[in-house]
């Protein structure tokens, strides 16, 4: 695949940026000039250095630093580097290759991407999930950049036969200032290449106040033009010779088994050749396929008739009895008793009996589906002992290894290719679609292309958990916060993965639970058991959702309660400026990050508050029917506050006529990346809390596609989205971006209800809970 974008000038450059999607073969013959940088090294793999430590080298297969892996230069100068993570929204295919850029003077206008093929062997760990890709890489991206640069200085120095410390490489070459001389990084390649790496410990990167690039906002995305042209490849795009057209049928109950199936009228469709059972693995069993009747076609509409065909007899065994309604009020029922004690400072129960006052909330937030806009697909080609693999993973060195493990065979002999994901949201970090089709390609001896349906997409992905949050807050007589309880009750991920998991992981216990950043006396933390009957997986912003909806709707309830004002009310709970200390809790999960680089400071946090205040204009006067409301919520290791005004006429239907939101994520890469990240994340913020529900009966999946899982439009959403970017400290390290704007967005959203209409709301989606 090749596509090419010249959007003409962008923000003050000129831009001609061809984005590669090929084989490692491919580009090596296309620019396959003796003695160039190519990605036909040894791999190293070396751990980065910086001023701060992260969680990179953790990650399974660690950081790869080597510019032979990421970065090719032909002999006309033109620069190839390799983007290793996934590209779906997040400008993450433009942010690291330019960093590279950044750091080797390379001219952008001259660079061109290559998509990284599954290989965490060659280019380390590429899960692009958890808002980690900038603050993983930046640094390493940085360090492979000045090693490409070094090695082109040290070649002209050796060629020209001065001192390496006279030559600089400036703008695609490198200069002598004493002569005057100059040689493209093309001419200098095949020297260049000769050079040994640099030791990263050696390395000496650019000063920030040179960054052309880096923090500027003037560099669009390198996919802008062709996914607005619909030029874009996605994985529904892939064509191959011989392709075969499947749609599946899959046990509408999680763990149902195939009985038996009658395909006699689906045969009679015209373009259905074949109708076969799919294997399945018995739940749980990560992202193996669910199993099923497959229907394979000359196409996919034709594909997708036959299947409406099907006579299938299923048993759908232990979980048909899972019932929302039901499900709902046994959350709520252990949510009143105790549970495991997850964080304990002081005596809570001491200091709830002698509080002048408890105040008591309880939220609800129910299931919910990904629905990226490209549902699930995937291509498959698997002959003999080999397989590769067409499609839009968050995780391909992941996909790789799972493709390799159910069919039997080599890793190595597993290519997964990566296309643009049309929304990923963590549902494209499971791979099952990618594993039915690699079963089916094998089965048939032909590349097969299995694609879901929207239906498909609700009936059996892998649902956001349902939750019951409860929050006991204890008042002494002054107002003041004494005490806190906090239960928390949702079936956990760890469900997706193995049999009698009942409580929450570690991970999902570090998201706004145990680590509530308030300067309270006496704080518990409780957890208690909720068994999974469905499956359960990543979704944006995970259990920071439920956590904050439920703890920002407590503080405005305690504000309500006391004649505070929220904002007031939020900075006091805040508490001093501070490094949060967190002794009572066992395993504390910090987004894999260490503590010392990624404390929770509450300085950042109150700053992120005052600067959505001040540039939101909090306490401003509105016109009657309109309400302000606030939240903050530190994720992903980043501080995000949100003020939103809300608009509701007699009737109870509500408009969002503007939001403001405050970000602070540290050192950053690309703030137009920012901005869109945040609007985004108040248009998913708003649809999630107005209409996300799915729904359980007789075990089953009552929702199909946007009819009765609306999504919301163009003219209900925000009508204005303020983005402001706290700038960083000359050694703060960069944070999440892409999941924190949305857990502050319900509750902020909610209290902004509450002030226009004195109504509470405590269990989402709101829905039709306004109208009178």
């Amino acid at each position: 695949m090749n596509i090419r974008t010249n959007p003409g000038k962008l923000r003050g450059f000129e831009k001609h940026v061809k984005v590669e999607n090929v084989s490692r073969r491919s580009i090596l013959k296309g620019l396959g000039i003796a003695g160039s940088f190519v990605l036909a090294a040894p791999v190293m793999t070396r751990q980065a250095f910086a001023a701060y430590e992260t969680g990179a080298g953790k990650m399974p297969h660690g950081v790869v630093v080597d510019p032979r892996v990421f970065v090719a230069i032909a002999p006309d100068g033109i620069v190839t580097i390799v983007a290793h993570r996934s590209e779906m929204g997040t400008g993450v295919r433009t942010s690291l290759p330019l960093i590279v850029a950044e750091e080797m003077e390379a001219d952008w206008s001259r660079v061109h991407v290559q998509q990284a093929h599954g290989d965490e062997v060659k280019f380390g760990n590429q899960d692009t999930d958890g808002s980690r890709s900038t603050r993983h890489y930046l640094i390493p991206m940085r360090q492979i950049g000045a090693s490409a640069r070094s090695m082109l200085e040290a070649a002209a120095a050796k060629k020209w036969g001065v001192p390496v410390t006279e030559v600089k490489a400036q703008n695609h070459e490198v200069v002598h200032s004493a002569s005057g001389r100059k040689a493209g990084f093309g001419e200098l390649a095949a020297d260049a290449a000769k050079q040994s790496v640099p030791s990263i410990e050696g390395l000496k990167l650019k000063d920030p106040k040179d960054f052309r690039y880096l923090g500027k906002g003037q560099v669009s995305i390198v996919d802008l033009h062709d996914i607005t042209t619909g030029k874009a490849h996605y994985g529904a795009d892939i064509r191959l010779p011989g392709l075969k057209y499947a749609v599946i049928a899959r046990p509408p109950v999680t763990g149902g088994k195939l009985k038996s199936f009658d395909d006699s009228a689906a045969m009679k469709i015209p373009g259905v050749e074949k109708v076969m059972e799919v294997k399945g693995w018995p739940w749980p069993s990560k992202f193996q396929p669910l199993g099923g009747v497959a229907v394979i076609a000359r196409n996919t509409g034709a594909a997708i008739k036959g299947r409406d065909q099907l006579k299938i007899v299923w048993d759908d065994g232990a979980n048909a009895k899972y019932d929302s309604v039901t499900y709902r009020a046994s959350l709520e029922e252990a949510a009143r008793k105790p549970g495991l004690v997850v964080r304990k400072e002081g005596d809570v129960d001491a200091a709830l009996k002698s509080a002048d006052k408890v105040i008591t909330g309880e939220y609800y937030l129910p299931h919910l589906a990904h629905v990226s806009m490209e549902p699930p697909v995937a291509v498959a080609d698997v002959k003999g002992d080999k397989a590769q693999i067409w499609a839009p993973v968050q995780s391909p060195g992941g996909t790789r290894e799972d493709v390799a493990k159910t069919l039997g065979i080599p890793e190595d002999n597993v290519t997964v290719n990566v296309t643009l994901l049309g929304g990923g949201f963590g549902r494209k970090s499971k791979c099952d679609f990618a594993l039915e089709a690699a079963l089916l390609s094998k089965e048939l001896g032909a590349p097969v292309k299995v694609q879901w349906t929207r239906e498909d997409d609700v009936h059996n992905g892998f649902l956001h958990t349902v939750s019951v949050e409860r929050i006991e807050a204890g008042l002494d007589k002054s107002g003041k916060v004494t005490a806190w309880r906090h239960r928390s009750v949702a079936p956990t991920i760890a469900s997706t993965f193995a049999a009698g998991a009942n409580h929450e992981a570690a991970f999902e216990l570090g998201m706004g639970l145990v680590d509530m950043p308030f300067e309270i006396a006496n704080i518990q933390c409780e957890n208690p058991e909720a068994a999974a009957f469905t499956r359960i997986g990543w979704f944006r912003s995970v259990s920071n959702i439920p956590r904050a909806f439920a703890v920002q709707s407590m503080v405005a309830e305690i504000a309500q309660a006391t004649g505070r004002d929220p904002k007031d009310m939020l900075l006091e709970l805040i508490g001093s400026s501070r490094i949060v200390k967190l002794d009572s809790v066992k395993d504390l999960w910090n987004y894999g990050e260490p503590y010392d680089s990624y404390p929770i400071d509450t300085a950042r946090l109150r700053k992120v508050v005052e600067l959505v205040a001040e540039k939101g204009e909090w306490g401003r006067s509105v016109p009657k029917g309109h309400g302000l409301g606030i939240a903050v919520h530190r994720s992903f290791v980043s501080y995000i506050a949100t003020i939103v005004e809300v608009a509701i006429d007699d009737k109870g239907k509500f408009t969002v006529p503007r939001v403001d939101t405050a970000i602070d994520c540290g050192t950053y890469v690309n703030p137009e990346r920012i901005h869109s990240q945040i609007e985004g994340a108040a248009i998913m913020g708003l649809s999630l809390a107005k209409y996300g529900e799915i729904s359980f009966k007789d075990g089953k999946v009552q929702q199909s596609n946007f009819d009765d899982f609306p999504v919301i439009r163009m003219d209900e959403s925000p009508a204005i989205t303020n983005v402001h970017i706290v700038p960083p400290g000359p050694d703060t390290p960069p944070s999440g971006v892409g999941e924190p704007g949305v857990p502050p967005f319900a509750p902020a959203l909610i209290n902004a209800i509450f002030a226009a209409t004195g109504k509470r709301i405590r269990a989402l989606p709101i829905g039709k809970q306004l109208e009178t």
